[in-house]
């Protein structure tokens, strides 16, 4: 069951050596910000306190994050865009269920291959208020983005038709729900039967088009 749908997701892309530094210090970042506000809490980490941790200055902090909410939200930010990338990649003829579980899967499958690393942004995310509203923020553009390649796939019209916007948040509320019940399982439960249970319930009223 598990590999009814993920086994499938196209390999990413490669990356130039300067992606992967660059990756290599947000890297960082991320884990000094996660040390700290494990020990600590949210509110009471700093800036200052981030890098210092991470070892590099606040001006080349600056250049990769906007705030230290943004530190911790990166992880998941490009989530959208493996997402939208994936169900770009998908064969046209394919049911709108089975290509939104392979693009949810593309980004499920991100915290599945770091999962202890993952875990830990799920919950900072998931458990902090302010976190939790950037994150929503993040989510209302994948809608807009999955929603107008929906409406591509199926020729309808994204702005007037309301197939693609509500197929997109279906499939983004399925997301979100894997991901609350995996991380609230300490990484116990499976993602890929999850998302497969997900997307079980919801693949008649996606498929309804």
């Amino acid at each position: 069951m598990a590999c009814r749908y993920h086994c499938g997701v196209s390999p990413p892309p490669e990356v130039s050596l300067a992606q992967r530094k660059r990756q290599l210090v947000a890297n960082e970042l991320t884990e000094a910000a996660l040390q700290l506000l494990a020990l600590r809490g949210f509110d009471a980490v700093t800036v200052d306190e981030i890098v210092a941790t991470a070892g590099v200055s606040k001006r080349t902090f600056f250049r990769y994050f906007a705030s230290k909410e943004d530190v911790v939200v990166q992880f998941l930010a490009g989530m959208g865009t493996g997402m939208h990338a994936e169900l770009a990649r998908r064969p046209a003829g394919e049911p709108p269920s089975v290509a939104l579980r392979h693009a949810v899967w593309a980004a499920m499958s991100a915290c599945a291959d770091h999962s202890e690393r993952a875990l830990r942004v799920v919950r900072l995310i998931l458990r902090t208020p302010a976190l939790r509203a950037r994150f929503l923020e993040h989510q209302a553009q994948w809608r807009d983005d999955l929603a107008a390649e929906l409406a591509g796939r199926a020729g309808l019209d994204a702005e007037t038709d309301l197939y693609p916007r509500l197929a997109a948040g279906m499939a983004l509320a399925a997301f979100d729900t894997v991901l609350q019940r995996w991380s609230g399982s300490e990484g116990a439960e499976d993602p890929a039967a999850l998302t497969d249970r997900a997307f079980a319930v919801i693949a008649p009223a996606l498929d309804a088009v």
